[in-house]
């Protein structure tokens, strides 16, 4: 058996020094046990915040970034899951060795001896909740502004499990412990391997915001999928739309929407590579219903998406939203008047939601129209906020509009 630290340092690097998204890091690395693997990878990432400040009260300078993923590793294993300081330092120290670093064994062999957990004082203020909760400290403080003394729950809330939508033979899952939803057909499991039903169309991973979004949607001759990758929402309203055309940017991103498209037998979803921000003149006023689920900062989805927090800056969001604004004005023009607009985010601060749709109004012929979800949700000036405490760790947002 190879060193349990291993496969996590490797997971881990792409995510760290490569700037790879996890879930696109573990599902190019084998790895041995690969249970083990993704709960560590996971728990370092939900804890990289507090995980850093134990590092940096117990180092006298800061290691450089391998070293500092083998520790982050070690103690993640010593704190939360309770390993043997021994076991924990033994593999630390041989990870260290296999990795080229010997030289610095002997650190990491004081640093984790001496390691005093109630030594480690979280900072006051918005600070100290972004460690806590990894979570950048601009977005923490326009929680508190916008939620109040929910923020804490918001930030604290984490992923129940893994969302599965059932399009057959769903009883013979249930079984399994697994939690139910307002959706009949999407489960939430604590673990769920991938079998034949797969591959066969029976079922696939689609997210509590995702399954919720298209519940908004009403039936449609025709739908513009604006920002559609990896596919999921176009294949579940080919259900209950005549034609889904899916749009995305970039080619490799079409050919998920195509092999996603192809699993399910969806064969009313047309995917094509199209820059959704660019006006195509033969498309105006050619769809009775379009969807934008714009690029956005992803904050609704930490829970779900630990690495997030690593990248996200309050400069970037000027870009966001302008961004928004550019698609959102842009698809508008390829609606049939009357037809319906959709605007959503998995987002959780108001700025990219009903702030992006204030701003399209102001020049756009559109009106509002009240809709609902049966989950969880607070009722906006313009849309539907879901947030991570009340939707199985999700947040995300939707707003339905009309072209007059």
């Amino acid at each position: 058996m190879t060193n349990p630290f291993y496969d996590p340092y490797r997971v881990l690097t792409k995510v760290y020094a490569e700037g790879a998204h996890l879930k696109i890091a573990l599902a190019e690395t084998a790895m041995e046990e690969r249970a083990r693997t993704v709960k560590t990878v996971y728990g370092v990432l939900e804890n990289d915040g507090y995980l850093s400040l134990c590092i940096r009260t117990f180092a006298p300078k800061r290691p450089k970034q391998p070293v500092r993923i083998v520790l982050k590793i070690a103690l993640y294993a010593l704190i939360f899951l309770n390993k043997p300081r021994y076991a924990v330092t033994d593999s630390a120290v041989g990870l260290l060795k296999e990795i080229g670093k010997g030289g610095l064994a002997g650190f990491a062999n004081a640093f984790l001896r001496n390691f005093d957990q109630t030594k480690v004082i979280l900072p006051a203020g918005d600070e100290g909740l972004a460690v806590k909760y990894n979570f950048p400290q601009f977005a923490v403080a326009r929680l508190k502004a916008q939620y109040g003394d929910r923020a804490e729950a918001i930030l604290a809330a984490r992923s129940h499990g893994v969302s599965v939508r059932f399009v057959r033979g769903m009883e013979r899952y249930l079984g399994q412990p697994h939690e139910d939803t307002p959706f009949e057909n999407l489960k939430i499991f604590p673990n769920f391997v991938r079998d034949e039903g797969f591959f066969a169309g029976d079922y696939t991973f689609q997210s509590v915001g995702s399954v919720a979004v298209c519940s908004v949607v009403e039936p449609c001759e025709s739908l513009l999928d604006a920002c559609a990758a990896p596919g999921g929402k176009s294949v579940l309203l080919a259900e209950k739309c005549g034609s889904v055309t899916a749009c995305e940017l970039h080619a490799h991103r079409v050919r998920l929407i195509q092999s996603y498209t192809a699993r399910m037998g969806a064969e009313n979803v047309t995917a094509l590579q199209k820059d959704s921000a660019v006006f195509d003149p033969k498309w105006e006023e050619k769809f009775d219903a379009v969807l934008v689920d714009a690029p956005c900062s992803g904050l609704g989805t930490v829970a779900e998406n630990p690495d997030l927090a690593l990248r996200k800056r309050e400069e970037d969001l000027a870009g966001l939203t302008a961004l928004q604004h550019a698609i959102l004005s842009n698809c508008a023009r390829y609606l049939k008047r009357g037809g319906a607009l959709y605007y959503a985010t998995c987002s959780v601060l108001e700025e990219e939601n009903d702030g992006g749709v204030c701003r399209f109004l102001q020049d756009a012929p559109f009106r509002t129209e009240q809709t609902d979800c049966p989950l969880p949700h607070e009722k906006t000036a313009y849309g539907l906020q879901f947030l991570p405490d009340a939707a199985y760790g999700a947040g995300f947002y939707v707003a339905k509009m009309r072209k007059l």
